[in-house]
């Protein structure tokens, strides 16, 4: 099964770069997409291999999150359950005979840091949430998770340290998650590789200095760990400030 996740940072402006090429080169199983920016009846996808499934988040041009599927799940669920999380769109879970497949935008701690105390609250909340659906069955988690976990995860660590994205706070909250007994799928293949980012800043040429992030991840129940056959960063795909990221494993 193949597994893509992209934040599009807004789909209207993605399908004028090129989303649908993509898209229909990947074929994948399973396409989740992050930010995408739209309120309900705003873009309709013809996409006739796949069901959709949309959360809008309340407030206009913001947030959001969308997957298409090719198999249809056994059922769907929007938000974690939590209604002080589940105003922005940010979270849909799809549930599939062997497994749950969950797209998350995770919000982002914002410049001075002005919103992570809101943030850990989330993280507490959503991890809560996964770990009582993996009570069920495994589960596979994609998006943009808005950390950068380890020093090999961006380019300039250092001086990164402490800004959104990279405080102690956060990478605490996916190394405790992780060690609860997940695993980051594109580490299982590639512990050591340096240079794989998935977000670059707009700003000082990043992209073309691949001065970038790595904070958009597949994480799965570690007892899936050998069902998992690939990991890969598409990281010559354009159309947003964010790159595809993709899993393929044996489900």
């Amino acid at each position: 099964m193949k597994l893509i996740s992209w934040n599009v940072n807004g789909l209207r402006a993605c399908i004028q770069k090129g989303f649908l090429d993509f898209f229909n080169e990947a074929d994948a199983d399973i396409f989740c997409i992050q930010e995408s920016k739209l309120s309900e009846g705003q873009l309709t996808l013809d996409l006739p291999d796949y069901q959709q499934y949309w959360n809008y988040a309340e407030k206009k041009g913001y947030s959001g999150t969308a997957v298409f599927t090719k198999e249809e799940p056994v059922s769907v669920s929007y938000g974690i359950g939590v209604e002080k999380h589940d105003h922005e769109g940010r979270v849909i879970t799809l549930e599939f005979p062997s497994f749950y497949m969950v797209t998350c935008y995770t919000p982002n701690a914002q410049r001075e840091l002005t919103r992570l105390s809101y943030r850990m609250e989330w993280e507490d909340s959503f991890q809560n949430y996964i770990r009582s659906l993996d009570t069920v069955k495994p589960v596979i988690i994609c998006g943009d998770l808005n950390v950068a976990h380890s020093e090999i995860d961006l380019k300039n660590p250092k001086s990164n340290r402490g800004n959104a994205g990279f405080t102690d706070e956060e990478r605490s909250k996916m190394t405790a998650f992780l060690d609860s007994g997940f695993t980051d799928t594109f580490r299982y293949f590639y512990p050591d590789l340096t240079g794989a980012y998935s977000w670059w800043s707009y700003m000082f040429h990043a992209r073309e200095k691949n001065a970038g992030w790595r904070i958009d991840y597949f994480l799965s129940s570690s007892r899936l760990d050998k069902k998992l056959t690939g990991a890969a960063i598409h990281s010559s795909v354009f159309g947003s400030d964010h790159c595809p990221i993709e899993l393929t494993a044996d489900l």
